[in-house]
């Protein structure tokens, strides 16, 4: 096989963050959630900032830039961040890796209004179908230990957290094929992820104060570090890299469709590390949602695209 090292990392990656969910419902029942995000990303800004240095990639963005990465920072960290952590407090991490994977939906319909993309009949078949996924989702969890009304406000906050990511990748769309007049080059993926993990710890710090203000500080036991460490160490910087290299070698396309793999390595990770439950409404759920989200991808004739 071609880049058969490339492909490894890809299936590596998928691995890792469908095992990310479980390690977030572990953070998520221990430590507050913005605090959990803040230590998160304090371990996350610090590797990412010595692999610019040490892979001599270091290159600070134009003012007019640094904006754009603020917005960028405030969406993909902050809010998406605090969103997940609040969601794996209450729903299980099968659900939850179900539930993101609304994300390329979202951004398929914030383009529309945003960058003036098409809105087509497939988009909207593909959400039809993605709306039942997360109605079987809902109604017939086989996570039936954790109470309906906990397990569906997580959903919700999970599902906040993928269009938060949604939004930041439209913003990102837009930064990486426009270059300012103050600019020398558009800012590459690495290094949009890298400054505005950078703005989002700075927006989460104040938050993060108040909270140990108003709840006091709360000692992570030792999964619950484990859990962190997994989370900012593979689940984002390494994660990150290898799929940003993914990328680059192989193509945005063929690269996402590794994404895919996210959500039966986030059941099997719940099942395995956390006692969730198997069940066959949770493979119709995913058939429904991910074959929602590439009807809404794939491609299609002028014609058929909706008036």
């Amino acid at each position: 096989m071609n880049n058969a090292s490339v492909h490894l990392k890809l299936v590596t990656v998928a691995a890792i963050w469908g095992f990310g969910w479980p390690a977030g419902r572990v953070v998520a029942t221990e430590v507050p959630p913005i605090t959990a995000a803040w230590i998160r990303y304090v371990i996350v800004v610090a590797l990412f900032l010595l692999y610019l240095r040490w892979s001599k990639q270091w290159v600070l963005p134009s003012t007019t830039q640094w904006r754009q990465v603020c917005l960028i920072g405030l969406f993909s960290t902050f809010l998406y961040q605090v969103l997940f952590m609040y969601g794996m407090g209450f729903t299980a991490a099968g659900d939850a890796s179900l539930m993101i994977t609304f994300n390329p939906l979202f951004t398929a319909f914030l383009a529309v209004f945003f960058l003036g993309e098409a809105m087509t009949k497939r988009l909207f078949g593909g959400l039809g179908l993605a709306v039942a996924g997360v109605t079987v989702l809902f109604l017939a969890s086989p996570n039936t230990d954790i109470a309906t009304a906990d397990r569906w406000l997580g959903n919700t906050f999970i599902a906040g957290s993928a269009l938060a990511w949604a939004c930041s990748t439209i913003v990102m769309k837009r930064v990486m094929t426009d270059q300012p007049e103050d600019a020398k080059a558009p800012l590459s993926p690495l290094h949009l992820t890298v400054w505005s993990s950078v703005v989002g710890l700075l927006i989460l710090t104040p938050w993060a104060g108040m909270e140990v203000a108003a709840e006091g500080i709360h000692t992570p036991t030792t999964k619950a570090w484990l859990g962190i460490v997994f989370l900012a160490v593979f689940s984002t910087v390494v994660s990150y890299v290898w799929f940003a290299e993914g990328i680059q070698v192989i193509g945005a396309g063929p690269a996402a469709f590794y994404v895919y793999m996210v959500p039966p390595f986030g059941i099997l990770g719940g099942w395995l590390l956390l006692d969730e439950q198997l069940g066959a409404s949770l493979a119709l759920a995913f058939a429904l949602i991910v074959g929602g989200v590439m009807l809404a991808q794939s491609k299609q004739r002028p014609a058929e695209q909706a008036s």
